[in-house]
């Protein structure tokens, strides 16, 4: 099975911290502005991508975030090193080491600094690190960082995407690799005939509480929500069978439940019937803690949502390092574009 792995690679390691999504939405914008039939930008900053079907009776929407975990700027000192508040969830221990790109007047790369082990009481060094903790180091003093980079400019990891055996390993796998699937879906189901109203929507801000996905859900108000997202695949070293949520190389998986929603057994039993009759690979996925742009379609539609979730297992999320399987991610493809062009063969009613 094959990727597009030089666009995988662009939508990755360009940078869009939570509510500064404006870089990958206007790489989206250009890989399908011919593609779509109607495109635009909603107040919040989601990009909705429109396909009509031979039915505007159903909408389907699915979504698939834009937005990955960074920092915001909140304060320069006297010296010139910079402090930053977290945007999204971030083990403290995964800073050490790091170098990253504040957005300012231009991109400039800093680096995580913290107290060094030699200098640590033995107190200090038994502690788990905390996020403040850390602070960037430009290489410059005050006056020089001031004139390129403000409070409030956003900050990013900086990590290229590289290719290691069959998988794919960069940061913002978490969840470019969702942009990427719904983008090269749209291309491949261009000159296709889909039953329903298809939109495709590339969510922002869904790190910091969903917040595109339930505006667009209120909006497009849809019959039918398909989340894409990361999920954790802990199939490693330590780890036991049933606690591994997904395994790389096992196939795309179909959501069952996270934290923040129970998907619809209705669309749990399409996902499977739709990867049963195209002989898609797949697995299941309970993820008890994490949720994704699933809830706040589920929730926040004005008449309910039959949704549900197609997930990418991923290592080592929430990391600069997240890996994903290059055949994983190509049957998710295939699976999400299934999902889209069956929904009219499928008995939807309540058992």
């Amino acid at each position: 099975m094959s990727i597009n792995v030089k666009l995988l690679a662009d939508i990755c390691e360009i940078a869009g911290a939570p509510g500064f999504e404006y870089r990958v939405r206007n790489l989206v914008k250009e890989e399908l502005k011919d593609v779509a039939d109607e495109m635009y930008t909603d107040n919040m900053g989601n990009l909705i991508c429109v396909k009509k079907g031979k039915s505007s009776e159903k909408r389907v929407m699915t979504a698939g975030h834009m937005d990955e975990i960074g920092f915001i700027v909140t304060h320069i000192d006297d010296e010139g090193f910079v402090r930053f508040h977290v945007l999204g969830g971030f083990d403290p221990k995964t800073l050490t080491a790091q170098r990253v790109i504040i957005h300012g007047k231009k991109d400039l790369v800093g680096v995580m600094g913290s107290k060094p082990i030699h200098v640590m009481t033995p107190e200090e060094r038994s502690k788990n690190p905390k996020t403040t903790d850390f602070f960037i180091d430009m290489g410059m003093p005050k006056s020089e960082v001031e004139k390129y980079i403000s409070v409030g400019d956003s900050i990013t990891r900086q990590r290229e995407l590289i290719e290691m055996g069959n998988c794919v390993n960069c940061k913002s796998i978490d969840n470019r690799v969702a942009v990427f699937i719904q983008v090269e879906a749209m291309k491949e189901l261009q000159n296709l005939e889909i039953p329903y109203d298809f939109y495709c929507v590339f969510t922002v801000q869904e790190e910091v509480g969903l917040r595109g996905a339930i505006v667009a859900a209120h909006h497009i108000n849809p019959d039918f929500g398909i989340a894409l997202d990361t999920t954790i695949a802990f199939d490693v070293p330590g780890s036991q069978k049933h606690e591994q949520i997904t395994r790389l190389g096992k196939g795309t998986a179909i959501k069952l439940m996270d934290s923040g929603s129970i998907c619809d057994y209705r669309m749990v039993q399409y996902m499977k019937d739709v990867a049963k009759n195209h002989s898609i690979k797949h697995q299941f996925e309970i993820l008890t803690a994490g949720g994704t742009d699933t809830a706040g379609m589920q929730r926040m539609s004005k008449t309910g949502v039959i949704a549900g979730a197609i997930s990418i297992p991923t290592r080592h999320i929430h990391q600069s390092i997240e890996m994903s399987d290059k055949d994983d991610i190509r049957l998710s493809i295939d699976l999400f574009k299934a999902c889209i062009q069956d929904l009219d063969k499928h008995d939807w009613s309540h058992k």
